[in-house]
């Protein structure tokens, strides 16, 4: 699977052990930035970037990460067709797949440790798109990018 991720400055360190895992896991990586911690970006830009290449079709699945998670997946979820979903846990992560088709993972570095992140990141991407009720609600979303 291609998967695109992107970080601000405060989740760069979060976003390169996540590149090394999935690298690790077997899946292409393509990172978009940012390529250190210690110069300031702005995470609308870094959203936006992982937004545009799972819409694009340029990647499968997204992951993006700043310092609460919320900054970015608000600029991540302003690019049509895309799902995006803050989490913090394996739970929260595998229920944004399962029930809301969640195509972008988003996380946030300052309240989220390392081993949960990966915890997290393995279990959205194991989970199964859930049918049925589900369906109908995604489709909802899709009509509100319509309306856009």
């Amino acid at each position: 699977m291609k998967i695109a991720l992107g970080a601000d400055h405060a989740g760069f360190e979060l976003k390169a052990l996540l590149v090394a895992t999935l690298e690790e896991w077997g899946h292409d990586v393509i990172d978009l930035g940012t390529n250190n911690g210690s110069d300031s970006v702005d995470y609308p830009d870094f959203g936006a970037a992982v937004g545009h290449r799972v819409a694009d079709g340029d990647a499968d699945l997204g992951v993006a990460v700043c310092g609460s998670g919320i900054g970015i997946s608000i600029a991540a979820n302003k690019i049509p067709g895309i799902r995006a979903a803050l989490v913090h846990d394996a739970t929260s992560a595998r229920l944004a797949r399962e029930h809301n088709h969640a195509n972008v993972l988003c996380m946030g570095a300052s309240l989220i440790g390392p081993p949960v992140a990966q915890d997290a990141l393995a279990a959205w991407l194991g989970a199964d798109l859930g049918g049925g009720r589900h369906l109908a609600r995604i489709e909802k979303l899709s009509q509100l990018d319509q309306r856009a």
